[in-house]
This record gives structure tokens, sequence and C-alpha cells, in this order.
């Protein structure tokens, strides 16, 4: 059973839930893995480096400062992520060629899409804490994304950690019992 955010949001008050409207890109719609962070402002350098190297089934996150002039990722970095084990990308800015990534492997959460490729200067930072949509995002924590949004989970814990059952019985509860008399 896939666990969706909503359910583990609900089993776990920690949970952190993005507050951004993110559409998803890829054939995966949902993913999860172990945070790795990249901020950059229209520069897709440091992003290329990273999708470059073994992903390990890690979500690289990237802030791009909710940027919308330039796109931060595209299909050949896609193609590239996808083909190193990367389980996918969030980020706060655009990306480009989303057709084409929609028939890949990967996951992608993004603001939106624009033709205009980022600039390749190499300025940013890596493996930094990242703040964005009312929550920060550590690298080494668990990230999980699906089609209701992105979560952030409390540091050392993965989503089979969550026991959902009672959560998911008590909104089961609540719904057979809405608009009954008290």
């Amino acid at each position: 059973m896939t666990l969706k955010t909503s359910d583990l949001c609900d089993a776990c008050n920690e949970a952190l839930a993005c507050a951004l409207p993110f559409q998803g890109y890829g054939q995966r719609r949902a993913f999860a893995g172990t945070i790795r962070t990249i901020r950059c402002f229209e520069d897709i350098a440091l992003m290329r480096s990273a999708v470059n190297q073994p992903g390990h089934g890690q979500v690289l996150v990237i802030d791009g400062g909710g940027s919308l002039a330039r796109a931060l990722f595209g299909d050949v970095m896609a193609d590239i992520a996808s083909r190193n084990g990367w389980a996918g990308l969030v980020i706060n800015g655009v990306i480009r060629d989303s057709v084409e990534i929609n028939g890949m492997d990967i996951g992608v959460k993004a603001l939106g899409t624009v033709s205009r490729r980022g600039e390749r200067t190499g300025a940013g930072e890596v493996d930094v804490p990242l703040h964005f949509g009312g929550i920060t995002l550590t690298p080494g924590h668990r990230l999980v994304a699906d089609e209701d949004g992105v979560i952030v989970l409390p540091a050392g814990v993965m989503e089979a950690d969550i026991a959902v059952e009672d959560a998911l019985a008590a909104t089961a509860a609540y719904a057979t019992t809405a608009g009954q008399p008290r």
C-alpha cells in the first residue's frame, strides 16, 4: 500500500506540509526519498552537477526563489536524473520540456513551466536548509510527494514508522457520523 501525504499528515502532527501550488510532472506522480538541496536563482549549473551524480533514491529539492522567468530543469536533465537513480525533484521555480518529462520515469514537482533555460554561472549553495512554502526542507530528512502535495517528515522518521491506521479509522468514523446529531 502506498501511503498518501494526507494520511501521513493526519497521523503525524510533526509532518510539515509545503504550502505551494506545485504541479506534477513525470510518470512518478508519487515519490519519496532523503532530501538533498540546492539554493540558486535562475541558474542550472549546480543542478546539472547534482543530477549527474548517483541519486540513490534521493529527492533533489531546488529553491529557485519562486522565479517564473527561467526554467531550472528540463528533459535532458530529467533523463540523466532518472538514469542516475534520483527518486524525484521538488522545485520552487519552473521547468521546461514538460511533455517529454511526462514520458519519463521520474517525479517532478514545480510551480509550472516556462520556455527559457536558466543561466549556467554556478551561483548558489548546496546541501543547506531551505525555507519555502512555510516549511524548512533540511538535507537528510525524508520527503514524501504525491498529487496532494509535498511533506517533510521529522528527523529520522520514515513513512513506515508512522501508524496511519488510527488516523484512517478516525476519518472513517467521522465520515459516517457527520451530519448526525450528537
